[in-house]
């Protein structure tokens, strides 16, 4: 048995993942959950890994982004998918869960391992000696913030999601779009769809006609001048988005040679341009209305939305600038992050992190090198593109098929692609830590 202790703070499905994997290693744990002494606005039962919002936890289409992860979390032992999968229910191509039976049985089965103590208390201070994982999740307590902020400092400490959706790159129509920076400055980074006042005002009027999503009870609507909803914006002013995330100064289209009435701009969301983020297009419009209000746009008729545009209160860490695909804070190795505060998307994938976490905070007190999953493999994937300091402005991410990278050969048809992208993560998986990289 180990004698070094790892604090785990949070007992969420990172927090609870990363437990179970360190006493499944016979590492002593002292787990961290301030319910039921103090309650967040969201949950409102005392149990582990409570969901709040819905009980799936992503697609089981086979070969799909969630279909490979579930697939590379059960080869590695996942806690939180073998009970998920144990009290699913009916929800068609998704995997769904009895809510209150899932979390009795992850904290029934926490509470009779003798490696973990868990204290039912706020955790205001982060240990400065040992190893710690911090999983606190999108709505971690205020006194805990501003500790954890001494760490990542101030301005590193994000309380707002403000998510444009992302499209794959095969399934726009580059004919009615053109490669542009603004001015022509620095190259050429931005594919841009250019927009006659015609089609502009049909685009202004059916983001004021679609139906958004309301707030939670605990969410107050009060957002950033700077990052406010697309039809926000648009119900400003008929002319508010053509002076602002669409505005066409500097961007005329080589075609025609003249300025267009409006612009949209998408953004590769990688180097392999693979994928492409819609800028400006944060929106709290229901994911049905996104898809058919964006798919009205020239060349995007056909897209294939691989994250939906989305806002909402969450508190999460600036990745990129301070994590290492190992989790680890590059200023503090012996401090791990997990779960949403990583920028991290999903019930599925907050899971993921609080794995590596664990299986990490592991090899660490036993004199181990961490890991890091191969990019091939979609949990690689997810937390190379999450620390991945190129990534300016951060937006939390989820798993999609867009983060892996190319295949070594063109496949037209989908399934057959997403099926060659799952035999080569699964191929690419070690499960006994050989092929992993230390950082």
């Amino acid at each position: 048995m180990h004698q070094e202790r790892v604090v785990v703070v949070g007992a969420g499905l990172a927090g609870s993942e990363a437990a179970w994997q360190l006493a499944s290693r016979g590492v002593k744990v002292d787990l961290f959950e301030m319910r039921p002494t103090k309650m967040t606005e969201a949950h409102k039962t005392p149990y582990f890994a409570e969901l709040v919002c819905s009980n799936s936890l992503g697609s089981t289409s086979p070969d799909s982004a969630p279909s490979i992860l579930k697939d590379e979390l059960e080869r590695l032992g996942s806690y939180i998918l073998l009970l998920a999968r144990q009290f699913a229910v009916p929800a068609g191509a998704s995997l769904a869960v009895d809510r209150e039976k899932f979390s009795k049985a992850v904290t029934a089965g926490l509470e009779k391992l003798p490696q973990i103590t868990i204290h039912r208390e706020e955790l205001t201070r982060i240990p400065t000696h040992g190893v710690t994982i911090v999983a606190t999740g999108p709505l971690t307590s205020t006194a805990l913030s501003a500790e954890l902020s001494r760490y990542v400092g101030t301005t590193s400490l994000y309380f707002y999601d403000a998510i444009s959706p992302i499209v794959s790159a095969e399934s726009l129509d580059p004919e009615k779009m053109y490669v542009a920076n603004r001015y022509g400055k620095n190259g050429a980074d931005f594919l841009n769809i250019p927009l006659t006042k015609e089609e502009y005002e049909t685009f202004v009027d059916d983001l004021l006609k679609g139906e958004v999503m309301l707030p939670h009870d605990f969410e107050e609507e009060r957002y950033f001048e700077s990052c406010l909803p697309i039809e926000a914006m648009a119900s400003r002013g008929k002319l508010t988005l053509a002076y602002g995330p669409m505005k066409p100064i500097g961007l005329n289209d080589p075609r025609t040679g003249k300025r267009p009435f409006a612009v949209i701009q998408l953004r590769t969301e990688n180097a392999f341009r693979t994928a492409y983020n819609l800028v400006g297009f944060q929106t709290k419009l229901k994911y049905k209305e996104q898809e058919r209000i964006f798919r009205k746009l020239p060349g995007l008729e056909c897209a294939e939305f691989l994250r939906l545009g989305s806002m909402h209160r969450n508190t999460y860490v600036d990745s990129p600038r301070l994590l290492k695909p190992s989790l680890q804070l590059h200023a503090n190795p012996a401090l791990l992050v997990a779960g949403q505060l990583t920028g991290t998307e999903g019930y599925l994938e907050s899971a993921a992190t609080g794995l590596i976490a664990g299986i990490n905070a592991g090899r660490l007190v036993n004199g181990e090198q961490p890991l890091i999953l191969p990019r091939e493999t979609m949990l690689g994937s997810l937390l190379q593109t999450i620390t991945d300091p190129a990534r300016f402005p951060f937006q939390p991410m989820n798993v999609n098929l867009g983060l892996l990278p190319p295949l070594d050969r063109v496949i037209k048809d989908r399934k057959l692609r997403n099926a060659a992208f799952a035999e080569r993560a699964r191929r690419s998986l070690p499960l006994s830590g050989e092929g992993c990289r230390c950082p």
